[in-house]
């Protein structure tokens, strides 16, 4: 997987958003890191503050906050994101 852009996800792993925004992100070999919120309030409060979301996933590229799975999907269907991740 190979991509020029800072990719980062916070998520839980019941969350189904969560599973479609990075299934989507490995369909476009794209890395991240991934940042699991469950059971880290320490974690949970810096995605908060990083983002002004409280629900997951919370996805940034380069340190831009671009949302949640619906926002990634959206910048995908505008042909956004592709240029986004550096692809």
């Amino acid at each position: 997987m190979s991509n020029t852009a800072k990719v980062e996800i916070y998520t839980s792993p019941t969350c189904g958003y969560c599973r479609r925004a990075k299934s989507l992100l490995k369909k476009k070999g794209v890395a991240f890191k991934e940042i699991n919120v469950m059971m880290k309030p320490d974690k949970r409060r810096e995605m908060e503050a990083r983002s002004r979301g409280r629900t997951v996933p919370q996805i940034f590229i380069n340190d831009k906050p671009i949302g949640g799975s619906d926002e990634l999907y959206e910048l995908d269907f505008d042909g956004e994101l592709d240029a986004m991740l550096g692809l």
